[in-house]
């Protein structure tokens, strides 16, 4: 989280449950001066599960650049060529302190402002992601950036979550596509826009804040509108104004990123009257599987319309077999379904785990 004076990143781990890091943030409580008013902060947390190292507390999130914590980061995912991107941040001088796939991310932006220190902090992002492979959703801070915030994803989940006293000066977000970055010149985004239409803010310059999650259920009970991201978006928070960026277009993109009401309630994202979030799962699934099967199967008619896949249908008829990739649960529901697969399908069925 950014301190008051707004140049130094104060970061706050632990390993174990969200209380136990509750608890450390309190008993810091007066070193983070949670009473001083500024007129912009940012705070980054994730919930770690350990893909990359054991869980502890130089394993967590957010991992930081250097020791002076000039670049911060949380990553939701996996990469792939971490180890690649390693050894030349290694073979660059950087010395790592965690076992995570994390930590090569913040050390590659810090060597990408080194090299190119008139970037801006969303263009050194673009220019991180484009040497990353794997899934990931990332939130960046830098106290070289003070009250700046950059966000991105490739292959797993990101919104941005908007709420504001005031009405929203609009119901989308235009999308400003860069160049490349050229040896002897700058990213301009193609089509010049107005700081007014290339910005989202709301009416009347009013206060708002602005909640990066990977489900809404993260941001409900704050707010209901938000933009659902799309792959190597990157979102970019400056002064309180929020900005969109591609690297490329396609013919097929878009020309902005809505802002849509999630109809979600509260209430279930709590744990309610049960004992456990696992044993509420348990007893949601007659209702889930309903919903799932909603619009999809037709119990007067009996029968089953999948839209997504209509148009495949010849393609997937001339398939010699199945395969079901799932991991966790959705493995074993697959593992559950194989049987019944190949005796309407009459096809081999494979169950990879993910």
């Amino acid at each position: 989280m950014d301190e008051p004076d707004g140049k130094e990143i104060a970061i706050v781990r632990k390993s174990g449950k969200v209380q136990a890091l509750e608890e450390e943030i309190m008993l810091r409580a007066n070193q983070l001066e949670f009473d001083g008013i500024t007129p912009c902060h940012v705070g980054i947390a994730h919930t770690r599960w350990a893909t990359h190292g054991v869980p502890s507390e130089v394993n967590s999130h957010p991992q930081r650049s250097d020791p002076y914590q000039a670049f911060v980061v949380v990553h939701n995912g996996i990469l792939t060529n971490y180890k690649d991107v390693k050894v030349f941040l290694t073979n660059k001088g950087h010395r790592f302190e965690s076992e995570t796939d994390t930590e090569v991310i913040a050390k590659l932006i810090y060597h990408m402002y080194l090299q190119h220190p008139d970037y801006s902090f969303r263009e050194l992002v673009e220019q991180v992601i484009s040497q990353l492979e794997g899934a990931f959703a990332l939130c960046f801070k830098s106290k070289h950036f003070p009250g700046e915030c950059v966000a991105t994803r490739r292959g797993s989940p990101l919104l941005v979550g908007i709420k504001t006293k005031t009405r929203l000066a609009t119901d989308h977000v235009p999308i400003l596509y860069s160049k490349d970055h050229r040896p002897h010149g700058r990213e301009m985004p193609i089509i010049p826009r107005s700081e007014s239409t290339a910005e989202f803010r709301p009416l009347e310059d009013k206060e708002v804040e602005y909640f990066f999650a990977s489900d809404a259920s993260a941001v409900i009970e704050h707010t209901n509108r938000v933009i659902f991201l799309e792959d190597d978006d990157v979102a970019a928070v400056k002064d309180g104004l929020l900005s969109i960026h591609r690297l490329r277009r396609s013919l097929d993109d878009p020309h902005a990123r809505e802002i849509t009401t999630v109809k979600m309630e509260i209430q279930q994202i709590m744990k309610g009257n049960y004992s456990s979030f696992m044993q509420k799962e348990i007893f949601e699934q007659p209702e889930s599987v309903v919903n799932t099967m909603r619009g999809r199967v037709n119990f007067e008619t009996q029968n089953v319309v999948l839209g997504g896949i209509k148009e495949y249908i010849p393609e997937i008829r001339r398939c010699r077999r199945l395969m079901l990739i799932g991991c966790g649960t959705s493995y074993h529901s697959a593992v559950a379904c194989r049987q019944l697969l190949e005796e309407l399908t009459e096809l081999p069925v494979m169950v990879d785990l993910a």
